[in-house]
């Protein structure tokens, strides 16, 4: 049942269960750079968020238990709580794979790229490879649907995108040499200013695939709503943010 699950993409936007990827750092199983208690570390979480995911996704997040989380998992509770210390985690797993790959473009972008142009190139490769944080995808319309049904998960998803527009603050101040841990005007104008552009270009394509709109044709659009919205981007923020 479980196989059969993930097959028909139940468990792809949620869970940590794209290409073997672990949500949190980024890396794979196969990745050279995890020692063998990280593999071990990894194939738990990877267990942990993806039966959660199943059962949110079957029965409704609000429920479902940590317990029986923790039950189908076969870990204790505890174990649970060690990888996600809140319930909203194991759903929302990949809130600090965003925060990291938003840094890393920034920061790594190319020489005489602007922070906003990074952005956008990132947001694009994200569409592009049908990756969960690129909001398009086979099944996905589980992940969102289980979101909008749940008080707590929407809660915790205006949360994220306080924290993203929180840490693309600091970076916009970073990158134009100032404090990044007490950003100015300028630079949480600019991180609100764009989170919310992006946010608003996701929800077009989060409600078109929740209409039933085929994800590769939500894919088509989103390309050029993206396009448009980084646009209108860079002319309210002739600086690239």
């Amino acid at each position: 049942m479980v196989d059969e699950q993930r097959r028909d993409g139940a468990g792809t936007a949620g869970g940590g269960w794209i290409a073997g990827q672990e949500a949190e750092t980024g890396f794979g199983e196969e990745d050279g750079r995890l020692t063998l208690r990280e593999r071990k570390k990894l194939r738990t979480r990877q267990r942990i968020s993806g039966e959660a995911t199943l059962l949110f996704i079957r029965r409704g997040f609000d429920n479902v238990t940590v317990a029986e989380v923790a039950r189908a998992a076969e870990v204790s509770t505890m174990t649970v709580f060690n990888y996600f210390p809140r319930k909203e985690d194991l759903f929302l797993d990949r809130i600090p794979e965003g925060l990291e790959l938003l840094t890393r473009a920034v920061r790594e972008r190319g020489a005489g790229e602007t922070p906003l142009a990074a952005l956008r190139r990132l947001t694009s490769e994200l569409l592009e490879q049908r990756h969960p944080l690129g909001g398009v995808g086979e099944g996905f319309e589980h992940f969102w649907r289980t979101v909008l049904d749940s008080p707590a998960l929407r809660a915790r998803g205006r949360e994220a995108v306080e924290e993203l527009e929180g840490a693309l603050a600091g970076l916009l101040a970073e990158a134009a040499g100032g404090d990044a841990a007490r950003p100015d005007h300028g630079s949480r104008l600019a991180a609100a200013l764009i989170v919310a552009g992006v946010r608003v270009a996701y929800a077009e394509a989060a409600g078109r695939q929740l209409r039933g709109d085929p994800a590769d044709a939500v894919a088509v659009e989103q390309v050029e709503v993206l396009r448009r919205t980084f646009d209108a981007l860079e002319r309210a923020l002739p600086g690239g943010g």
